[in-house]
């Protein structure tokens, strides 16, 4: 079984914040492949269902984004999971909007809802998917950022990258992370400009009969 955690605060008010980007991609995920009903446990909302052949419980902790970690560890102490089993959905400053990463483990770089997890479970070997939100270019700004909602540009990429991480899922649930990465990036690129057609070069005009002979006397 995979347990896919998405990281994010739980109150409404908080519903559109970028830090929320995690429970936004659970939602979109449960929504596209029939997921069951979001039910509360292990201070968490949860929704089962199956991805890939594969039984998948999806997990919204319920206890603000750097208490996390508690949350986590009783939904996998009950399912007996391993680290291998867990994959965590979250915002990421280091990444440029608009971008996803998938990797296992590594540092948290500040983020404190990965902080909180590793802390609880000894281990910051577990795979994480990275969903880039973009840094604000100062320090002073950072919480502002995270702490703020996705802006109407924003929405431009985020709804498009959403759907594509919810078709993708399969693949992540399947553990081929590098086959997800880039089935995301090509849902999400662009479509190329239709080159249009080179137009036919122009006929010189054939040279008419001669003009007819002035009879006139």
């Amino acid at each position: 079984m995979l347990l896919l955690v998405g990281l994010g605060n739980p109150e409404p008010r908080y519903a559109g914040h970028r830090h929320n980007v995690g429970f936004m991609a659970l939602e979109a995920i449960a929504r596209g492949h029939g997921f069951g009903p979001w039910r509360s446990r292990y201070s968490s909302l949860i929704s089962e269902g199956s991805l890939d052949g594969e039984k998948v419980l999806l997990q919204k902790p319920q206890t603000y984004v750097n208490r996390s970690g508690y949350a986590v560890v009783q939904g996998m102490r009950f399912y007996k999971l391993a680290l291998q089993d867990l994959v965590v959905i979250h915002d990421e400053l280091d990444l440029a909007a608009g971008k996803v990463r998938i990797k296992t483990g590594g540092g948290v770089a500040g983020h404190n809802g990965l902080r909180s997890i590793a802390e609880q479970l000894g281990s910051r070997d577990f795979r994480r998917v990275r969903i880039g939100i973009g840094h604000p270019g100062h320090k002073e700004l950072v919480t502002g950022h995270v702490l703020g909602n996705f802006s109407a540009d924003d929405r431009q990429w985020l709804e498009p990258l959403l759907d594509a991480l919810t078709t993708a899922a399969p693949l992540l649930a399947s553990g081929d992370d590098v086959g997800c990465m880039n089935k995301i990036a090509l849902l999400v690129r662009p479509p190329k400009p239709e080159s249009k057609p080179e137009s036919e070069p122009r006929r010189r005009a054939e040279p008419g009969p001669p003009p007819a002979a002035d009879r006139s006397s």
